[in-house]
């Protein structure tokens, strides 16, 4: 076996071991299960690119050099086919799509093997770290290996065969991958957006562009980001985004057009079909993030006085595209809901027995205005498949389905772990994600460093650099219950909805922030004191640790630490209130951000209370 990165810069020597060149590239060609190297190309005398044919002219090859079977003078150079890509240039350090494990990854290295003694040809691409390292320098793969394997874990290659490769970064929409490849055009739509929301803005309308209209609508209604599939969508012809609209089911659409600006919304609904048109804005006349804008306007109804018979060549004569039917609705002449029926009691009926006998009658219906959670959760609480929303007469309007509900969870769930600090990801999102969240865990260190840096330069020398180190020791604690007390209000404001009436007051949850500020405040000062008692002992004074005022210092610290903590439990209403306000303008708010607020408000409380207490007449009395 033999990678890329060992053979690119290698010399290349002809029969008389003269060199010609250094090796910069290698053609394939795509249309082979493992494709052969079909090409070399290196830079000859005065850097002149030069291309020739592997087969006719490479006689062998290794780690150090690549070998001619001709004289410089007899070699006649070639062009690269139609079929073919070159590895350095079209695929190393480039995105590909993974359609096996449906995600996108970076080439590090390319895995090649030496079927003959000068054939070669590409095994798949190296995205692990491994391939990354080697790239770098070779003695960096082998110093990563001993060190992994001195610690137990091994560092394993990770390599994508060639034939589940999908190359992003070039049109190549005329060239035959693979003989048993899985393109992007086999996969699953869901499969399809993940993918794309994944890839660089600037790849995602190329591969966006390589889907037919059924894709495009499939991959739009799937996506998570809406305002991606916006600008997706944006980047079409006006023609081309109407026609992918009346592919989409209304309330996908819907959710669409409500991201787009008024005039481009206006214009695509008005190219759209009559019937289509108006589903769409019906939708669209109903509130955000309730059930009348996710639900689907496609219902599969027939008349109460229907016989299993008629049901059924009802449901033959729908369109290939219609909503996913799980049951049968009855209405009366007015459209009035009467009851259901289950696609299970349908099959097992006789064609002549009336749909009346079957339906359940005792119906869980939402309202269009009901609240987008609530009814998902009803769906949940009831094992339904599908809830119908019906107005205030009784008439059926259309039915919310139980993936619209999932996601409407889904999107709860992200929300309330974004406010609560965590993260909405299933997975990791990149290299940087390990340090991301690392930094998320441990910004108290980083203001705690900050809040030390302002206590010197506010102090401005007055305080010795071991007296200020010993104040800032507190401040630590002061800043993990400063985030405490975020979790606190993070916790409280999930759990508990203001409209209930069974929720806790404003006034009473106050009363515990601040009593629980006060309790923690006082227990921090008492531990400070018991300390400063044990170190003031003969016994261990004497020993000289704490000499001179870096007693009263940790005393200075100590205090101040517990009037910062006082503070940011007295706070907690506070950020209660700006939680509850931005949810109310159905705004985003992330429990990091107000950690961060927090921390910052208690460096600053702590910072002020201590320069106060270690000033003039202060407990450390150096004066500043």
């Amino acid at each position: 076996m033999i990678y890329l990165s060992q053979l690119l810069g290698n010399p290349v020597l002809d029969a008389d071991g003269e060199k010609v060149g250094t090796v910069s590239d290698l053609g394939i060609a795509t249309g082979e299960v493992f494709p052969r190297i079909t090409s070399l190309a290196f830079m000859g005398p005065g850097r002149t690119p030069i291309m020739i044919s592997w087969r006719k002219f490479v006689d062998t090859y290794d780690e150090s050099e690549v070998r001619l079977k001709v004289t410089a003078t007899d070699l006649r150079f070639s062009y690269l086919q139609p079929d073919e890509v070159l590895l350095a240039r079209d695929i190393l350090n480039k995105q590909i799509v993974d359609t096996h494990g449906m995600r996108v990854v970076r080439v590090n290295d390319l895995k090649l093997s030496d079927t003959s003694s000068t054939q070669l040809r590409l095994l798949g691409a190296e995205v692990g770290a491994r391939g990354l390292l080697r790239s770098l320098h070779p003695a960096l793969e082998r110093v990563a290996l001993r060190v992994c394997r001195t610690f137990g874990h091994p560092l394993p290659e990770k390599i994508i065969a060639w034939s589940y490769m999908d190359l992003v970064e070039r049109d190549l929409s005329n060239v035959k991958l693979s003989v048993s490849h899985k393109t992007l055009d086999d996969m699953h739509p869901a499969d399809i957006a993940d993918i794309i929301e994944r890839l660089d803005p600037r790849l995602r309308g190329q591969v966006f562009a390589q889907l037919d209209d059924e894709q495009r609508a499939g991959a739009m209604a799937e996506f998570d980001d809406d305002a991606m599939a916006a600008e997706l969508m944006g980047n079409l012809t006006e023609t081309d985004a109407s026609r992918i609209l009346s592919e989409m089911d209304p309330d996908d659409a819907a959710e669409l057009v409500s991201e787009l600006d008024y005039d481009k919304a206006e214009k695509l609904l008005r190219l759209m079909g009559v019937q289509e048109q108006r589903a769409i804005r019906q939708l669209l006349g109903y509130r955000e993030n309730t059930a009348g804008r996710i639900m689907t306007s496609e219902v599969a109804t027939v008349a109460e006085d229907a016989t299993v018979a008629d049901a059924v060549e009802m449901l033959r004569g729908l369109d290939e595209d219609f909503e996913s039917v799980r049951y049968v609705y009855l209405v009366d002449e007015e459209r009035r809901l009467t009851g259901v029926v289950t696609l299970n009691a349908l099959i097992v009926a006789a064609p002549e027995t009336r749909l009346a006998e079957l339906a359940t009658a005792d119906l869980v219906t939402a309202s269009p205005e009901d609240d987008q959670e609530d009814v998902a959760e009803d769906i949940a609480k009831y094992n339904l498949l599908a809830m119908p929303v019906v107005n205030d007469e009784g008439r059926l309007l259309g039915i919310v389905t139980v993936d619209d509900a999932l996601d409407v969870l889904e999107e709860e769930h992200a929300e309330d772990l974004r406010v609560a600090g965590g993260s909405a990801d299933g997975e990791d999102s990149g290299h940087a994600s390990t340090l991301i969240w690392l930094v998320r865990r441990n910004v108290w260190v980083v203001l705690w460093a900050l809040g030390v840096v302002a206590l010197a330069l506010a102090v401005d020398g007055h305080l010795t650099l071991a007296e200020t180190l010993t104040i800032a020791i507190p401040l630590a604690v002061a800043l993990v219950l400063a985030d405490d007390s975020i979790s606190y209000v993070t916790n409280f404001f999930l759990e508990n909805d203001p409209d209930d009436e069974d929720s806790p007051s404003m006034l009473g949850f106050t009363f515990k922030g601040v009593g629980m500020g006060a309790a923690l405040a006082v227990l921090l000062a008492l531990i400070v004191i018991a300390l400063m008692n044990v170190i003031m002992s003969p016994a261990v004074s004497t020993a000289g640790f704490f000499e001179g005022s870096l007693g009263d210092s940790l005393v200075t610290g100590g205090f101040a630490a517990a009037a910062s903590i006082f503070v940011s439990f007295a706070l907690t209403p506070v950020y209660l209130g700006v939680l509850r306000a931005r949810d109310e303008a159905n705004k985003e708010t992330s429990g990091f951000t107000l950690s961060v607020v927090a921390m910052v408000v208690a460096v600053a409380v702590f910072t002020g209370a201590a320069i106060a207490l270690a000033g003039p007449g202060g407990m450390v009395g150096s004066g500043f």
